[in-house]
C-alpha cells in the first residue's frame, strides 16, 4: 500500500470521527461536564433568602411568626375575596382559605362590607411595629392569621356592635371552622371586629378544616353563599360547642 493510501485512509477516518461527534452533540448524547447548579435550585435559594429577611423571630399570640411586609416574597400575600369586591392580606395556604371563608360569610349573611366605597371594610396583616402587646389576639394580624371587619367601627373592649340575630350567624360561621377560628366578641376583653386563627402552624385541625372549605368552594350550593338556616337546632348546638 502506498504512503498516499495510508494518508487518505487516516484522513477519511478522522473525518468520520468528527462527523460522529457532531451528530452525538446534536442529539445530546455527547457527555458534557456540569458547570453550574440547575437554575430552579438557585431560584429556590433566592426565594428562601427573601422570605427569611421578612421574618422577625417574634410570634404572635397564636404562635405564628410575625412578618415585616406583605407581597414581598414571604408567606403573607394579598388575596381577592371572591364575590365581595374586597382584598385582604393574610398568610397564604390554610389560614388564607379559612379566613377568606369567614369574610365571605360575614359579607353575605351578617352585613355587606364595602358598599358605596366604604373605606377600610376589612383589614388583615398589619406591621409588627403596630403591635402593642404580642399576647393580645389582635397581634395575630401581624402574622397574617387574623382579620378585622370594619376596624374603625368595633373598638376593642366594647360590646353591643351586633344584634342577637347577627351574633347567631357569627357563631355559626365560627362553627364552620370547628373552632380553629375564634370571634373576638367572645373573649373576656371583647374585640367584636376580630376573627383569628386559634391553632399554631402545622396543626392538623387547621389543615382538615381548610380542606373541607376548599371542597365546599368547588361544590355548587355549598360553602359561603349557600345561606343556611342558622336557627336549626343541630346548627345551634354545634355553634354553642365552639363558643
Amino acid at each position: 500500500m502506498s504512503p498516499t493510501g495510508i494518508t487518505r485512509r487516516h484522513a477519511l477516518t478522522a473525518a468520520a470521527g468528527i462527523t460522529a461527534a457532531v451528530s452525538l452533540a446534536s442529539t445530546g448524547l455527547l457527555a458534557t461536564p456540569a458547570v453550574a447548579a440547575p437554575q430552579p435550585l438557585r431560584e429556590d435559594k433566592l426565594k428562601e433568602a427573601r422570605r427569611r429577611r421578612l421574618l422577625t423571630s417574634r410570634p404572635s399570640a397564636n404562635g405564628w411568626e410575625m412578618q415585616k411586609a406583605t407581597d414581598d416574597g414571604g408567606d403573607i400575600v394579598t388575596r381577592h375575596v371572591a364575590g365581595t369586591g374586597l382584598n385582604v392580606s393574610v398568610c397564604m395556604g390554610n389560614p388564607e382559605t379559612v379566613l377568606v371563608h369567614v369574610i365571605r360569610r360575614f359579607h353575605y349573611e351578617v352585613d355587606t362590607l364595602g358598599p358605596y366605597g366604604e373605606p377600610d371594610p376589612v383589614e388583615g396583616w398589619v406591621a409588627p411595629s403596630a403591635v402593642r402587646d404580642s399576647r393580645l389576639p389582635e397581634s395575630n394580624q401581624a402574622s397574617g392569621t387574623a382579620v378585622v371587619v370594619r376596624p374603625d367601627s368595633y373598638p376593642p373592649g366594647v360590646r353591643g356592635g351586633f344584634t342577637t340575630a347577627q351574633q347567631l350567624i357569627i357563631h355559626d360561621i365560627v362553627a364552620d371552622t370547628e373552632g380553629v377560628v375564634r370571634w373576638g366578641g367572645d373573649d373576656r376583653r371583647p374585640y367584636e371586629g376580630l376573627f383569628y386563627i386559634t391553632v399554631g402552624p402545622g396543626d392538623a385541625r387547621l389543615a382538615r378544616v381548610a380542606a373541607k372549605i376548599r371542597t365546599w368552594n368547588e361544590t355548587p350550593g355549598s360553602g359561603a353563599g349557600a345561606i343556611p338556616d342558622v336557627t336549626e337546632p343541630s346548627r345551634r348546638r354545634q355553634a354553642a360547642h365552639y363558643r
